[in-house]
């Protein structure tokens, strides 16, 4: 079982951290990825991370802002978003897949609940 959490109400410029814990599995063995939904708006992939040493990737309207990270000793990956934008808001969700990450949301074997991430002044 997967759950993010995190999210919450900022303004533009801010930041936060989301975090992916997962219980009945390990996730070191498991690529990592994060997605984000807006209202009226489809799923959309965000970033994703590999097994521990396997590569970080990001969609191009968050590179340089956001950054994906693992502690394999916590079972817990991390997404830290910075000088966030309204344009960001939205419900994210972290799943897993074997190995490897994906852009590709049918890739995944694993889904958390959603954390709402809300960014207005």
């Amino acid at each position: 079982q997967l759950q993010a959490s995190g999210g919450g109400l900022v303004q533009p410029g801010g930041s936060l951290r989301l975090s992916c814990a997962a219980s009945g599995f390990s996730l070191d063995a498991y690529g990592i990825g994060w997605f984000r939904q807006a209202p009226g708006k489809e799923r959309e992939w965000v970033s994703c991370i590999n097994i521990s040493g396997g590569g970080t990737y990001y969609a191009h309207s968050v590179k340089g802002r956001f950054t994906i990270s693992r502690d394999n000793a916590k079972n817990t990956v991390y997404l830290q978003m910075n000088s966030l934008k309204p344009e960001d808001t939205g419900v994210y969700y972290c799943a897993a897949a074997r190995v490897f990450c994906s852009e590709y949301g049918s890739w995944y074997n694993y889904w958390g609940q959603g954390t709402q991430v809300t960014v207005s002044s």
